[in-house]
């Protein structure tokens, strides 16, 4: 999939095909606006027109041969970069851009760029929290800005109709945005802006964005949901069917709102398995590790990430001194019981199903060590930090040979962290 990306000046440009490369994609600037698309094998093409500054109908001449290059090129995700703090000619270059797109092409605006301070709650662009229109940009000798409304600053430069998203509908997540786009698109909107104040939102906007399908939708940004967009459009056309397994055994209260907060992102049903039978040398951790596995195949086609875990919201905490006493064995030997039970069920639902696994995460040492065990891998190949105590690398050896893996310890991270690894994952498949 090819991607190309309008920028009105070239640090602009730099920056959104760095984004793009920290997404797979690999990117390229091009400094002059009537180039032809670069030879080569890039997927991502950033060009700087050099209209920030430029009189309307020069800017108008730039981006429409920009886009005539990227037609003859074949991009088929079109993206409009825009300053930071919304200088410039943005609705004049977005209108050329929905012209030569087309009446079915529809301008998605977000003009935030959280990672640098700046936000938009109910249509105002924030700078550090200070309204742009107070902020030394007010004062740009070429572009002075007069106002923070994002949708008026937009509508006194563009012939289309502008309308605004609130941020309680965006922060209601991807369904709630793709219903809401849909709705502007109806009342004949052909430039919506979007409030965002966190790169989450920016990611549900994205993942909205993509699944309409019958519209020609173009992020017109800073950055950050042009990459966003991009990706999850890549992955769509791609059609991958890889799984992400979740195995964690980890029962603290900050693992459970690990996994809530990941079960309410990806829509996931976990495949919960009560430690008070694993916690055992009888017949009943054989029974428990029977019913996860045949309840973890039938779902795992129905779901893009599997999650199976003893943190249970209705688990009540074992008593293993006691459990212990009873079995006549040590604590320690129970407890691995537990962490051994999830991992040969995580081991025979990939070796069972039929899906391909892009990769496997866990949270808790104890789990991680059964996985390798119960998997007979050697040991793990180290490749990256997802985040600080957050590993990420491949299995070396056994059952699960070369398949990705995250492991993080179950007091690691915020109520974000599995989520994170997660996506974290999905990006590397």
């Amino acid at each position: 999939m090819k991607v190309g990306v309008i920028a009105d000046d070239l640090t602009g440009a730099n920056a959104t095909g760095v984004r793009l490369t920290k997404q797979g994609f690999i990117a390229a600037t091009m400094v002059y606006y009537d180039q032809p698309p670069l030879t080569g094998s890039y997927n991502a093409i950033c060009v700087d027109t050099d209209s920030r500054y430029a009189r309307k109908d020069i800017a108008q001449m730039r981006v429409q041969k920009v886009l005539e290059n990227f037609k003859v090129w074949g991009a088929e995700v079109i993206c409009k970069r825009i300053d930071s703090t919304v200088r410039g000619n943005i609705g004049v270059e977005a209108d050329v851009v929905l012209d030569e797109l087309g009446e079915k092409s529809i301008a998605v605006v977000v003009a935030s760029f959280p990672d640098s301070g700046r936000i938009t709650s109910g249509g105002y662009l924030l700078v550090e929290g200070v309204p742009v229109q107070e902020t030394d940009v007010a004062k740009d000798p070429v572009t002075p800005l007069t106002q923070s409304y994002v949708p008026d600053i937009i509508q006194k430069q563009s012939k289309y109709p502008v309308s605004h998203i609130g941020l309680e509908t965006v922060l209601a997540g991807k369904q709630a945005i793709e219903t809401a786009l849909r709705e502007e698109i109806h009342k004949g909107n052909r430039i919506i802006v979007l409030d965002v104040v966190t790169d989450e939102e920016i990611q549900s906007i994205a993942n909205g964005m993509a699944s309409i399908k019958d519209y020609k939708l173009v992020p017109v940004d800073p950055g950050p949901l042009t990459a966003a967009y991009s990706k999850a459009v890549s992955q769509q056309s791609k059609e991958t069917n890889k799984k992400i397994i979740v195995t964690v055994g980890s029962v603290t209260s900050l693992t459970e709102k690990q996994l809530h907060y990941l079960t309410d992102k990806t829509n996931s049903r976990p495949i919960y398995v009560d430690p008070a039978n694993l916690a055992s040398f009888s017949d009943t951790w054989e029974r428990e590790v029977d019913k996860a596995v045949q309840e973890a195949l039938m779902e795992i086609g129905k779901q893009d990430v599997l999650i199976i875990t003893t943190n249970s919201p209705t688990a009540k905490r074992l008593n293993l001194k006691e459990l212990a006493g009873a079995e006549g064995v040590s604590q320690d030997a129970l407890a691995k019981r537990i962490s051994d039970g999830l991992g040969k069920i995580t081991r025979l639902v990939i070796e069972g199903c039929n899906c391909e696994i892009g990769g496997c995460f866990s949270s808790g040492g104890d789990v991680t060590a059964s996985l390798c065990s119960v998997g007979k891998a050697e040991g793990i190949k180290l490749e990256d930090e997802v985040l600080p105590l957050v590993a990420y690398g491949q299995f070396i050896g056994g059952y699960f040979d070369g398949i990705p893996l995250v492991t993080k310890g179950g007091m690691v991270g915020d109520k974000k962290a599995i989520y994170t690894c997660v996506k974290y994952l999905q990006a590397k498949i």
